[in-house]
């Protein structure tokens, strides 16, 4: 069962919601999904969605927790989960992954997290099964973690798996290029 509630809250996301006549989560998860996928000009501040009209997996499901923080809807859970992103379950990434000879890269994902259900609205055609299969580890965060508390705790992770797998013979820094390539490509292919 999804979860849904009314927006009832005079917070800052709500505020902005209402003032575009969405009035409750079903409403706001729909819009949300709708905008298309871009990087945010100040992911600390979640309102920048409304003005960019665009977003991430972290910022659109970071808003949507805070959404339902401040409408008191405890069940909702912000959860960023390692997976080994690859041209099966990302195309618009393969092209670089073959490129700098990797099979997959690990990323870290946002979504939420309701009871059982995985709720990812990335994009129009995000589906939990895009990942669930390649999912290494999750963890639940915070709206106001999604900036340099994920990227502290990927950039860990990518130094421990390089460490693992040395073959590769990349540094830490070559990598986070490599993922930010795969990044722009998802963004160039929103477009």
């Amino acid at each position: 069962m999804q979860p849904d509630f009314y927006i009832n809250s005079s917070g800052k996301i709500s505020t902005e919601f209402v003032r575009r006549n969405i009035l409750t989560f079903n409403q706001a998860a729909l819009f949300i999904r709708q905008l298309p996928y871009g990087r945010n000009s100040n992911k600390n501040d979640l309102t920048t969605l409304f003005l960019d009209n665009c977003g991430t997996c972290s910022t659109k499901h970071a808003l949507l927790k805070q959404l339902a923080i401040e409408n008191n809807f405890d069940e909702m859970k912000l959860i960023v989960g390692l997976f080994k992103m690859n041209g099966k379950n990302t195309p618009e990434v393969s092209t670089t992954l073959k490129r700098n000879h990797l099979e997959y890269i690990p990323e870290a994902h946002c979504y939420l997290r309701y009871k059982n259900l995985i709720l990812d609205y990335t994009k129009q055609n995000s589906k939990p099964s895009d990942f669930i299969d390649d999912l290494i580890e999750e963890i639940e965060i915070s709206p106001n973690q999604i900036a340099d508390y994920k990227v502290n705790y990927h950039k860990n992770y990518l130094v421990t798996w390089l460490d693992k797998t040395e073959q590769l013979n990349l540094t830490l820094s070559d990598l986070w290029t490599i993922r930010e390539q795969c990044i722009q490509n998802l963004a160039d292919s929103a477009v």
